[in-house]
């Protein structure tokens, strides 16, 4: 019977160990995961007027900014409906600009705020097509579109295709690491609760 109680306990100090071995790392990885919280807390502490607005503002200001532009828009598709579309928009005819501010029924800086917006669109941009017609305010054809155009508007759309595509990786990447961090802290929990009973 002394032998297998001695088995018994060697098995029970080996699990004892086995125990302490894994509190030990999950201790290191918090402590290094507290470090870098704490890194960027210094950071941020050391900046506070940066910020403070950059807190405020940057997560508001794209929102705000594409609700603007957004509106724009929808001012020169109400002024102009045979020339600006969302469902079918065509080639703008080069120097519509001044076409617009000439006509005096929008804003300058609502016109620029617009037709940045419109003609960075992949709708608009998936329009040029060798040789289609360039539009007017009169929506009446005013020129075409060249090969180089057409080409252009392709690279930006590729170039954009590209930039969606790596967005979403990176966010795949943050979702696994957050992930990953919390089924350590769960872990974490797990054997400081086993430890707690003991």
């Amino acid at each position: 019977m002394n032998t297998l109680f001695k088995k018994e306990l060697s098995e029970a100090e080996q699990a004892a160990l086995k125990t302490e071995q894994l509190l030990m790392e999950c201790e290191q990885r918090l402590s290094q995961i507290e470090s870098k919280q704490q890194r960027v807390e210094i950071n941020k502490v050391s900046d506070p007027e940066k910020n403070a607005a950059t807190d405020v503002s940057a997560a508001t200001k794209p929102n705000k900014n594409r609700a603007a532009n957004m509106a724009a828009v929808q001012l020169l598709m109400d002024a102009y409906p045979s020339v600006f579309s969302r469902e079918n928009p065509r080639p703008l005819k080069i120097g519509i600009q001044e076409d617009l501010v000439a006509d005096d029924k929008v804003s300058r800086t609502k016109i620029k705020r617009a037709l940045a917006s419109y003609v960075r669109s992949p709708q608009y941009l998936r329009s040029f097509q060798e040789d289609a017609d360039r539009i007017g305010l009169d929506g009446q054809p005013a020129g075409k579109v060249t090969a180089e155009e057409a080409q252009h508007a392709r690279s930006k759309l590729k170039a954009m295709h590209e930039a969606r595509k790596e967005r979403v990786k990176e966010q795949a990447k943050e979702a696994r690491k957050k992930e990953k961090e919390e089924r350590l802290t769960s872990k974490l929990d797990q054997l400081l609760s086993l430890n707690a009973r003991k």
